[in-house]
């Protein structure tokens, strides 16, 4: 089994084939935020802090840090986010940036073995983000696009993820170390992206034998019930063998299809998580009734007689 181990200062998350899905939290990213990006442009992280905590307590087992806003100090920026996040949480990071300076600003400050997002299969930028991956000792995902763009073809997006997972180990980089993200095109564009995508992450695990990740909420861009189809992509997804995906823990249907497909895969022991998360808690009243029943049964027991049967 392929394990990609990350880690903060304390705390270690395996993201494997035989072990739970791992859920990435995407909501510290200011694209598409425009007050999240104009208050941490202006060093005002209150939103990042808040963003942090609630989804750890929502159940996310990592947290994706990114920081691009246009014409700010994107390098700073990232490392300060990354440094208040690790001073709130304990769980590990992805540090997140198309800058390559602003990569390196934050495996500069990171206490841990970061998951680095992200490389692309181009050449420029292999040759600059593969370096600093062995560097640092971090574990990186893979993007299946190179100078030629995004191809419709889910084998040519193979190809591309094949080319970054060799050339990594030409750098010293382990496979198990690279987590390859097949690219999830929107659905309602391309009416065959689900299939695409199940059957590329089937090839990504079977004979390249890497974990995977992707940005799950791409799926559904442009149409209706978005989380409604996403819980359902995701689930499906971790059934073609997905292990991670960047996404919002904040959403219950989506976090809900997460455990239930844990279940289903087998990865969640005894349903014991699925059961902590779901089972009914015994009320008060329903406990002192029992109680009193208890007690009223032992009153009425005939003299002599025991609680076993005869």
């Amino acid at each position: 089994m392929t394990h990609t181990v990350v880690s903060s200062a304390t705390k270690e998350v395996v993201i494997g084939f035989d072990r739970p899905f791992v859920v990435i939290g995407e909501r510290i990213n200011p694209t598409g935020r425009k007050l999240l990006a104009a208050e941490m442009a202006a060093g005002d992280y209150s939103r990042v802090r808040a963003d942090a905590i609630a989804q750890v307590e929502a159940g996310a087992h990592m947290l994706d840090v990114n920081a691009g806003i246009p014409l700010a100090d994107e390098p700073a920026i990232l490392a300060e986010s990354i440094q208040l996040v690790q001073s709130l949480t304990d769980v590990p990071l992805s540090i997140d940036s198309s800058i390559v300076a602003a990569l390196e600003a934050g495996l500069k400050v990171y206490k841990g073995k970061a998951l680095l997002n992200s490389v692309t299969g181009e050449e420029e930028r292999l040759e600059v983000v593969l370096p600093l991956v062995k560097k640092y000792g971090a574990a990186v995902i893979a993007i299946s696009n190179d100078e030629t763009g995004i191809s419709p073809d889910p084998d040519v997006r193979y190809e591309v993820a094949k080319k970054i997972v060799h050339r990594a180990m030409d750098y010293g980089i382990p496979a198990a170390d690279v987590v390859v993200d097949p690219l999830v095109m929107p659905v309602g564009a391309l009416n065959d992206a689900g299939r695409q995508v199940f059957r590329l992450v089937r090839r990504l695990r079977e004979e390249l034998k890497v974990n995977t990740c992707c940005g799950a909420s791409n799926f559904s861009f442009g149409l209706p019930n978005r989380h409604g189809l996403n819980a359902s992509f995701l689930a499906m997804l971790t059934g073609a063998g997905m292990t991670s995906a960047i996404m919002n823990p904040l959403r219950p249907e989506e976090m809900t299809a997460i455990l239930a497909a844990d279940v289903a895969n087998g990865h969640d022991e005894n349903c014991m998580r699925w059961i902590q998360k779901f089972r009914e808690p015994i009320s008060a009243d329903a406990a002192n009734q029992g109680q009193r029943a208890g007690r009223e049964n032992r009153r009425r027991r005939p003299a002599g007689a025991t609680s076993e049967a005869v």
